[in-house]
């Protein structure tokens, strides 16, 4: 596109925000997302400030038949863009926390440490991710699996409304009782029936955890794999954990002790009290000699550092299954691709303990499936050129056997296929998924995103 095209002056005009094309000063920064696997080289590219100029950049690109692309951080770019549109809403930083409501009102943009932050200043928390970078929106209407799942359910099912740009570029708020349909399409679908703007999210009454991190050296991983398992069967909902092997890069913003060791982790969140909390651990820090152990009372605005996600921009793939089982079997299978006796290179491999609050939906229901899911197995895979298949594809063939066929939206990558995001849903929710967007979407717009096909019949 060049700057002469009229729809380009005209998109321009109407939005606030910057409209940047190749070779345009910005551009490269703009496009850039965490995940430096995806090199988005979109046609244009809106820099949104608001509703507005999303809504512009929306209808130009339904008049010009081009797909249109969101980013707010870029942890969980699904697709590449080549071409067409990309809206960025990182400018979108607009943040409310209504205590008597328990209730926060966040923007497109907003990333869960301004969350946090603000809702701890009444004693609330979100139901936030592992990583405080992440955005707050993509997030949530993705599911949601966060640190307090087991205890609360998935983000997806505590949001209360949501203001979103449609196909059309007509906005509308959306809720239980206005556009119910959407309301319920969006809360899991993601980005496949419009651009959310803002989302209104419940927010629960935990102020501290008693929470942390017990490592021990990668040899240990038999042990520990097979002590976090027995113990997941015994554990209040209350109780939030996972355990992942991790292959640590010798990083200088990694703690000495840890710095470029093959690990075996248990992450834990306990809502509880302290004292039941460290009871109720006992069993997992005998289970092997622990190279750290950070768990204790913490404040919950210390969260992130129970799984000290990376905080710079690098380049991963990720693959996720869900899981009906851990018994000796898988977990042997686990042992076989990525133990202590292998040369995997594979940057992680976690196992999330599910079950709890995620089983149950909300009243009005929503669009997250796999709530029958046990365990959820997440890898992390260094990123660039690879072999086909992979280590992460050979453990996930090999983890079938105890796979509920099933997987978690936010964790599919680029490489995901229509049949693994159709995987992330039951079926009947999928068939009413695929309906929603025949109605909403029916040019597929937005098919950028771990796209949910049209139904072919609109009739």
């Amino acid at each position: 596109m060049q700057h002469t095209d009229t729809g380009i002056t005209t998109l321009a005009g109407e939005a606030r925000g910057p409209v940047l094309l190749p070779g345009d000063a910005g551009y490269d920064a703009e496009r850039r997302g965490f995940n430096t696997l995806h090199d988005h080289r979109p046609d244009v590219i809106v820099g949104s400030t608001g509703v507005r100029d999303i809504a512009a950049a929306v209808r130009f690109a339904a008049d010009r038949g081009l797909p249109v692309a969101v980013q707010a951080t870029g942890h969980g770019a699904a697709m590449p863009l080549r071409g067409g549109v990309l809206v960025s809403t990182r400018r979108m930083t607009g943040l409310r926390v209504d205590p008597e409501r328990a209730s926060a009102r966040i923007e497109a943009g907003v990333r869960w440490e301004q969350v946090i932050h603000e809702a701890a200043a009444y004693g609330l928390a979100p139901l936030n991710g592992s990583s405080p970078l992440v955005g707050a929106v993509s997030y949530t209407l993705g599911g949601g699996l966060g640190v307090l799942a087991r205890s609360f359910g998935y983000a997806a099912d505590h949001v209360r409304a949501i203001d979103v740009v449609t196909a059309d570029g007509v906005p509308l708020q959306v809720n239980a009782d206005n556009h119910p349909d959407l309301f319920w399409a969006l809360r899991g679908g993601k980005g496949n029936f419009g651009i959310a703007t803002s989302i209104e999210i419940g927010l629960v009454p935990v102020s501290r955890v008693y929470g942390g991190t017990l490592s021990f050296p990668g040899r240990s991983a038999p042990q520990v794999l097979r002590a976090w398992s027995e113990w997941t069967r015994h554990v209040p909902d209350r109780m939030n954990s996972s355990v992942a092997l991790v292959r640590l890069p010798d990083d200088p913003d990694i703690r000495a002790e840890l710095r470029g060791r093959f690990l075996i982790q248990v992450r834990i969140a306990f809502t509880g009290p302290s004292g039941e909390g460290e009871g109720l651990v006992a069993p997992l820090r005998s289970a092997a000699p622990t190279l750290v152990d950070t768990v204790a009372e913490m404040p919950y605005t210390d969260v992130a550092s129970i799984h000290a996600d990376p905080t710079r921009p690098y380049s991963y793939h990720e693959r996720t299954l869900m899981l009906g089982a851990l018994d000796e079997g898988a977990i042997d299978t686990v042992l076989a691709v990525a133990g202590p006796d292998t040369d995997c290179g594979l940057g992680l491999v976690e196992l999330r303990h599910l079950g709890g609050a995620l089983r149950t939906p909300p009243p009005e229901g929503s669009a997250v499936g796999n709530r029958d899911a046990a365990y959820c197995l997440l890898t992390v895979a260094p990123g660039g050129p690879r072999q086909s298949p992979g280590e992460d594809d050979l453990l996930l063939d090999k983890m079938t056997g105890w796979s509920t066929g099933g997987r978690y939206l936010n964790f599919l990558d680029a490489s995901a296929t229509p049949d693994q995001v159709r995987s992330a849903f039951t079926e009947p929710a999928y068939a009413r998924l695929s309906a929603l967007k025949a109605a909403y979407d029916p040019d597929n717009l937005f098919r950028l995103d771990h796209t949910i096909q049209p139904t072919a019949d609109r009739g």
